[in-house]
């Protein structure tokens, strides 16, 4: 398992540098809102914690469509999916998973203080969305491995990916902003729904990879 984890870093940084395209529309995204709402620094600052939240879950759709790709083009999926049984299978594609968080969102997460400075957000506020992104963001990759298995035999499946898996993301980025809000706003919690975002993000480690393992499975059949 720690030899296709490295395996799979190693190419998602071979494949046409995925993480870093994921930061420019993550940074493309952050930059024209100014233009849209206006140059009012206390409304940026009011929204800029769902700006990052909304932005970030974007650019992790982008990439959800490599997480299965190069291994059918090479054959090595098929391997992958007869040489293990269905438990073994689900633990593949959770490595598989973590791999791209790694390789793909992590370097969002980790620029998401950057770009919060753009927006004019407080300290609490900048720490606490970065703190969200980084529980919440690998919710949506365990979501996005089910959809990415399911459209992996399709030749253009990457605008399926992001319409099947877009509309189960919206719990995670709900309590991910609340979370970041109650950091900031004083009546607002910030613990209870940070902790809610992260049993989210626990028990899609577990649902969305055994999803993702029959998908495969039921396709190779």
């Amino acid at each position: 398992m720690l030899a296709l984890f490295l395996r799979d870093i190693r190419l998602s940084i071979r494949a046409g540098g995925g993480a870093l395209t994921g930061v420019i529309f993550f940074l493309a995204v952050i930059v024209t809102i100014p233009f849209g709402v206006g140059p009012d620094l206390n409304l940026l600052a009011r929204i800029g914690p769902a700006i990052l939240w909304i932005s970030a879950l974007l650019a992790c759709l982008l990439g959800l469509d490599r997480l299965f790709q190069a291994d059918r083009e090479d054959g090595s999926l098929d391997l992958l999916v007869l040489g293990n049984d269905r438990h073994m299978l689900a633990l593949t594609v959770l490595v598989k998973c973590l791999a791209h968080w790694a390789g793909s969102v992590l370097p969002l997460v980790i620029a998401a203080p950057l770009l919060g400075l753009f927006m004019n957000m407080a300290p609490a506020g900048i720490g606490a969305t970065a703190l969200t992104l980084l529980v919440g963001t690998p919710a949506i990759t365990f979501i996005g491995a089910a959809g990415a298995a399911v459209a992996v035999a399709l030749p253009r499946g990457g605008l399926l990916i992001s319409v099947l898996v877009l509309p189960l993301t919206i719990p995670v980025l709900i309590f991910g902003v609340s979370a970041s809000y109650g950091a900031v706003a004083d009546p607002d919690p910030f613990l209870q729904p940070f902790l809610i975002l992260a049993a989210l993000t626990l028990f899609l480690a577990v649902l969305g990879p055994v999803a993702a393992a029959l998908a495969l499975r039921h396709g190779t059949d």
